[in-house]
């Protein structure tokens, strides 16, 4: 291990986030602070969700400084944007670049800017040991609540090039997840306390039919029908086993679409909803599949930081 340092920095619409690296990857800190939301209520409005960045960074910060010790970061990587294309924007990244900058400003340490999708993405590597996958096409799911995509990732020295292939065609996997769980009186984000409703179901749980066409999946119908299950049944734990049965098998459904179009090949599942263990079992269960750690398949900024001492070391 190094003694060279680089910090990340992710501020998404959940989580602020940042982290300490070596810059041959050795994860020093994962510090984290989820954003508050009252019970009840399925999010937060996005200035509201810049001015909870604002408060949570200090007290982050203080606990990276007592990692850091004397030593100064080489390097600092931000999330600037949600996706690597044209016209994605979201203001709760505008807290993190707003931080990284000033540091990189005081410090003289270069300022490396990602998305957030690609920093999920080399999370995912990151976690599952997968560098080999910097040097070659692959596919990769992004499964959150902002988003269920279907990428053709291409590696590049900066970052990654990622491709929409494919994904839902309406609501996200993990909005769905906290709608229903919010119905259910559950704590947003609602992922967790939906899992563990869900481990403690031992009924028979109702098949329905994928709503899918082609590489596209729509997932605004299981809203409907979860609530109608709950009416019919009050029975909490079935509701939320038969929520995440069905976005697992509508994810083998894309799976399976793109095997039977272009062959087997191997995927990399990134996001909050990948740390589900429900889902995780089933994708394995069908198919060659690499996932984070939990705790680096929801929001975090350790893959911004191994993007950044990527580029670091590229550019040095």
């Amino acid at each position: 291990m190094n003694n060279e340092i680089v910090i990340g920095i992710d501020t998404s619409n959940y989580t602020t986030s940042v982290a300490l690296m070596t810059s041959d990857g050795h994860l020093i800190a994962n510090e984290k602070a989820p954003l508050p939301v009252k019970h009840g209520e399925c999010g937060l409005r996005q200035s509201e969700a810049v001015f909870a960045h604002i408060k949570n960074i200090p007290t982050l910060m203080e606990r990276l400084a007592a990692h850091l010790g004397k030593e100064s970061a080489v390097a600092i990587g931000v999330s600037e944007r949600p996706r690597n294309v044209d016209g994605s924007y979201m203001p709760c990244f505008l807290s993190g670049v707003a931080v990284a900058g000033g540091m990189s400003a005081v410090s003289g340490a270069p300022l490396y800017k990602f998305s957030h999708q690609c920093g999920h993405i080399m999370a995912a590597i990151h976690s599952a040991d997968r560098y080999d996958l910097l040097d070659k096409e692959f596919v990769a799911f992004h499964v959150s609540g902002g988003t269920t995509e279907m990428l053709k990732v291409t590696p590049d020295k900066c970052s990654f090039h990622a491709e929409l292939i494919g994904g839902t065609a309406d609501l996200n996997a993990g909005q769905v997840i906290d709608r229903i769980g919010v119905y259910l009186g559950l704590n947003f984000p609602c992922g967790k306390e939906i899992e563990a409703l869900a481990l403690q179901n031992d009924k028979k749980i109702p098949k329905k039919k994928i709503s899918g066409k082609e590489l596209e999946i729509n997932l605004s119908g299981l809203e409907n029908m979860a609530v109608k299950l709950y009416k019919e049944t009050s029975d909490a734990p079935l509701v939320a086993a038969f929520t995440l049965e069905f976005i697992a098998n509508s994810l083998i459904y894309l799976v399976s679409e793109y095997e039977a179009r272009f062959g087997k090949t191997e995927f990399l599942f990134a996001g909050g909803v990948m740390s589900n263990s429900i889902i995780k079992q089933k994708l394995s269960s069908v198919c060659s599949a690499s996932f984070a750690e939990p705790a680096l398949s929801a929001d975090n900024a350790v893959g911004i930081a191994a993007l950044c001492a990527r580029r670091y070391n590229l550019e040095k």
